[in-house]
C-alpha cells in the first residue's frame, strides 16, 4: 500500500511532466559532438552554475578536470586525486567524491583542501542535496548510504537494488533515485525530512539489449521538469516523474560505453555523457535541473 501512495504522490506532484516523445528533447541537426578525449576511463560529470563540466578519469587520471564549456579547453582542475568515480559540486561550493581507489568519500575545497567525511567503504557515486544530505552508492555490497548534514553515517538501504550505481535526485528533492547495473530496474524512494528514506520501489523498468537480462543501468540526472536520464548499454534511457519510458538517446557510437550523464554549457541545456575514453555532448531543447 505504501508504495501505491507513493507512487501517487509521484505522478499528482508533477502533473506538468506528461509521457513525451523524443522529438522534445532532440534536435536532427545537433547530433552528438567529442568534446574531449585522450582518457582512459572518464567518469564523474558534474558542473558548477555557470555550466563548466568537471571529470575524472578514474583509472589513468590525476584528479578533477575542467572543461570550460565556453572555450572548449580542457585542463586537469586539481591535481592529485586520482581514482574518483563520484563527483558533485554541494551547496558550499565544494565537491563532493567517491573517492573509490581509496575507499573513502571526502569533500573538497576549489583550492584542493580534502576533508574526509567517511572510510572504508567501496563508493561509486554520489548525490549532494540542498539540505546538505549526501547519498551514495555501494555497488558490491548492495547498498545506499546517507551521510546527514550532521555527519552520521547511516546505511538507507541495504539487499533490494541490484548493483546499485547511478544516483540523482528530484527538482523538489523529495525523491533519490538509482539505477541498477546489475539489474533492470531504476529505484526510487521518498526522502523524509530527517533526510531518511522510506517506501522504496523499483519504479522505473529498463529496456534490456536482445539476449540480455541486466541493462547495465549506470550514471543518471534530472532534467528541470522532473524526468530521469539514465545511462545504459543501449543509451541514455528517458522517464518521465510517472516511470514511463519517453525515450532512449543512442549511444555517440555503436562502441561507446556511457557510463555518466549530466546537463551542462549554456543555461545547462546541453547533455554530455563519458563514455570510455572520450566526452560527447548534445544540445538539447530541455534544460537540466541545477542544485
Amino acid at each position: 500500500m505504501k508504495h501505491t501512495l507513493f507512487a501517487f504522490a509521484l505522478i499528482t506532484g508533477i502533473l506538468a511532466a506528461q509521457d513525451t516523445s523524443l522529438h522534445e528533447y532532440l534536435s536532427d541537426d545537433q547530433p552528438w559532438k567529442e568534446v574531449a578525449g585522450g582518457f582512459a576511463f572518464t567518469d564523474g560529470l558534474c558542473c558548477d552554475a555557470e555550466g563548466h563540466l568537471f571529470f575524472t578519469d578514474v583509472k589513468a587520471g590525476k584528479g578533477i578536470y575542467k572543461l570550460n564549456t565556453a572555450t572548449g579547453q580542457t585542463e586537469l582542475f586539481l591535481d592529485g586525486l586520482p581514482g574518483i568515480s563520484g563527483l558533485q559540486i554541494g551547496p558550499d561550493g565544494r565537491f563532493y567524491a567517491c573517492h573509490n581507489k581509496e575507499q573513502r568519500i571526502i569533500a573538497i575545497t576549489m583550492k584542493g583542501e580534502v576533508e574526509v567525511l567517511l572510510t572504508g567503504v567501496k563508493c561509486n557515486d554520489l548525490v549532494v542535496s540542498k539540505a546538505g544530505h549526501v547519498y551514495f552508492t555501494e555497488t558490491p555490497t548492495l547498498s545506499v548510504h546517507l551521510i546527514t548534514q550532521n555527519k552520521k553515517h547511516l546505511i538507507v538501504d541495504e539487499g533490494h537494488v541490484q548493483k546499485p550505481n547511478g544516483i540523482t535526485l528530484s527538482p523538489d528533492e523529495r525523491t533519490l533515485v538509482v539505477s541498477e547495473h546489475g539489474g533492470k530496474h531504476v529505484w526510487a524512494w521518498r526522502i523524509e525530512d530527517d533526510g531518511t528514506l522510506s517506501a522504496g520501489a523499483p519504479y522505473m523498468t529498463l529496456w534490456l539489449p536482445v539476449g540480455k537480462e541486466t541493462a547495465s543501468g549506470d550514471g543518471a540526472t534530472t532534467e528541470s521538469k522532473g524526468r530521469f536520464f539514465v545511462t545504459s548499454e543501449l543509451g541514455v534511457q528517458i522517464f518521465d516523474p510517472a516511470g514511463r519510458l519517453a525515450g532512449i538517446i543512442a549511444k555517440p557510437t555503436r562502441q561507446s560505453k556511457v557510463v555518466s550523464v549530466e546537463f551542462a554549457g549554456k543555461d545547462h541545456s546541453t547533455l554530455f555523457v563519458a563514455a570510455g575514453e572520450k566526452i560527447f555532448a548534445r544540445q538539447l531543447k530541455v534544460t537540466g535541473y541545477f542544485r
